[in-house]
């Protein structure tokens, strides 16, 4: 019995591994053919990576704005409270940066990417795959890689760094109101509270692990809709699983970069 679960351990270890590879060769192979190729066809792919970041990104703003600033709202009230108790008003600022700059910040940023982008990258390849378009585009000579997958990869990426920064910025301005509200304190004083606690390293982490999540979501999205085949049925299961892998590894990554550089 003990010779069986084993085993199934290792088939599972395999079959992760496998999917890893599968992922990691998608993005490797999108970059260097996309670099290293033709420089035919760059202005379709362009126009395609704009159209990206502007559904990503831009179409973003509103749900990203409510959510940043209720979130930096709430996470000054939560806290003022218990500062004022002993006399801490001075860790305001690195409260804010711990949660909206390091951690909280980044990572809701990417989940509402893969609600948002990561289904319907998903959504639309498998589409595509279902009614032969990408056979189609290889019977024309065209690398879909390069004309399908390199430009959400670029496109997810480049939104999801703005998009966290954007999420830090609002949230903190929604940490200032309550902060000035409650403990009347001034802006010069906050900020002052806010540069004394950030750090140039908090700056890397935020922008590496927003970099490492927009490629995470554009890849894992892409692959689910390369693997559809046969029907429609298909695509919403694909779909599926793209958005938990995605998360799956958006939190793996984060958990590493955090260890990597704060322990």
């Amino acid at each position: 019995m003990s010779t069986e679960f084993l085993s199934k351990i290792g088939k599972s270890f395999l079959k992760k591994l496998d999917y890893f590879g599968g992922v990691c060769g998608l993005f490797v192979y999108a970059i260097w053919e996309t670099l290293a190729g033709s420089r035919k066809g760059r202005k379709i792919i362009r126009q395609i990576i704009k159209n990206q970041i502007l559904f990503t990104g831009y179409n973003a703003l509103p749900i990203i704005s409510i959510i940043s600033l209720l979130l930096g709202i709430v996470i000054i009230v939560q806290s003022v409270t218990q500062l004022i108790q002993i006399g801490a008003e001075n860790l305001i600022g690195q409260i804010l940066i711990i949660t909206m700059v390091r951690e909280l910040g980044p990572i809701l940023t990417a989940i509402i990417i893969t609600g948002r982008s990561g289904t319907a990258i998903a959504t639309e390849i498998g589409n595509m795959m279902v009614s032969h378009e990408v056979e189609a585009l290889e019977a024309m000579g065209i690398d879909t890689l390069k004309y399908i997958m390199f430009p959400r990869l670029i496109g997810s990426i480049i939104s999801t760094i703005c998009l966290t920064i954007y999420f830090a910025t609002v949230g903190i301005i929604g940490g200032f109101f309550v902060a000035s509200f409650q403990l009347n304190i001034p802006l010069h004083r906050f900020f002052a509270f806010l540069f004394s606690a950030m750090t140039m390293t908090d700056l890397i982490v935020s922008i590496l692990k927003s970099s490492v999540f927009g490629a995470i979501i554009a890849t894992i999205s892409v692959y689910h809709g390369f693997k559809i085949r046969l029907s429609s049925t298909e695509v919403p299961m694909a779909t599926t699983r793209a958005v938990v892998n995605s998360l799956i590894y958006v939190f793996t990554f984060n958990g590493i970069i955090t260890i990597l550089f704060y322990i």
